[in-house]
């Protein structure tokens, strides 16, 4: 993987291959930035990635100006990397929080301007994450919601619903 735009542009990341992940394709990354970049000036926007396996989407935020970023996932192997991987490109912008994202977001209090979730494609529990986000009111009030997801997955009736988008296998919901 290697990160698109900003300060650490074309730097290669390479994830330990036992890491239990399926990182955004570079293309499907750059597309989705392509999008986000109409919509928000990332150097004034606090973000929070949800399943943030390698760090991929978090490495790109901070690379492009983000100034705080919280990327969260239950494994601390995949935690580890992203810690080491930050230090390594002095990006003290990046907070790697070991917990499960279904009790990190109840129990979390903060307000964001970007929220990402890439949860597993196997997934069965995106409408209850997608809920748990809006009801614990984790966006700001122009805040946006990015869920990355399988093509079985139709969000296109959820009352916060703005469009969905695919590139090859990968799908992204965007709600507001």
């Amino acid at each position: 993987m290697r990160i698109i735009r900003g300060k650490h542009q074309r730097r290669q990341i390479t994830a330990p291959s036992n890491l239990p992940v399926r990182p955004t394709t570079d293309m499907a990354k750059e597309s989705l930035f392509n999008i986000l970049e109409n919509h928000i000036d990332f150097e004034d926007i606090i973000a929070l990635d949800l399943f943030a396996g390698t760090g991929n989407i978090s490495y790109e935020l901070v690379s492009r100006g983000c100034p705080r970023v919280t990327a969260v996932d239950e494994n601390n192997n995949c935690i580890k990397f992203i810690r080491d991987t930050a230090t390594k490109l002095n990006m003290e912008e990046l907070l790697a929080i070991r917990s499960d994202v279904f009790r990190f977001i109840p129990m979390h209090k903060m307000k964001y301007d970007l929220i990402f979730a890439d949860p597993p494609y196997d997934s069965e529990h995106y409408d209850l994450l997608v809920n748990l986000i809006f009801e614990n009111d984790l966006l700001k009030e122009d805040g946006m919601l990015v869920v990355e997801h399988n093509k079985f997955v139709d969000f296109k009736e959820h009352p916060r619903f703005v469009e969905q988008r695919r590139y090859g296998k990968v799908n992204f919901t965007f709600f507001k």
